[in-house]
């Protein structure tokens, strides 16, 4: 399929060696899909697990830091290994 410019509102198609450049670039973007994927499951994981860290701080009463707490932020340290990170499956987070 032919790529075209915009040129003084003009179809311009691409050239030969822009046709590769832009199949390169397209396809780079594509193959780097799971390696953002990645990158905004840990950003927000990161995110959730900084929203209860004041919970465990030393000055925090010790009946703040439930089980029920502890076992939710265990299982966002353990994200991504335990789901899929195109579709990932957050904890939820204890009342």
């Amino acid at each position: 399929m032919t790529r075209y410019h915009q040129v003084n509102n003009e179809r311009i198609p691409f050239t030969d060696e822009e046709e590769t450049a832009f199949d390169a670039s397209e396809k780079a973007w594509i193959d780097g899909a799971d390696d953002r994927a990645m990158t905004a499951l840990r950003e927000r994981r990161n995110q959730l697990l900084a929203e209860t860290d004041g919970v465990f701080s030393s000055d925090a009463p010790s009946e703040l830091g439930t089980q029920e707490l502890k076992d939710y932020r265990q299982k966002l340290r353990d994200l991504p290994a335990t789901t899929d990170v195109l579709n990932p499956v957050w904890p939820t987070k204890p009342e």
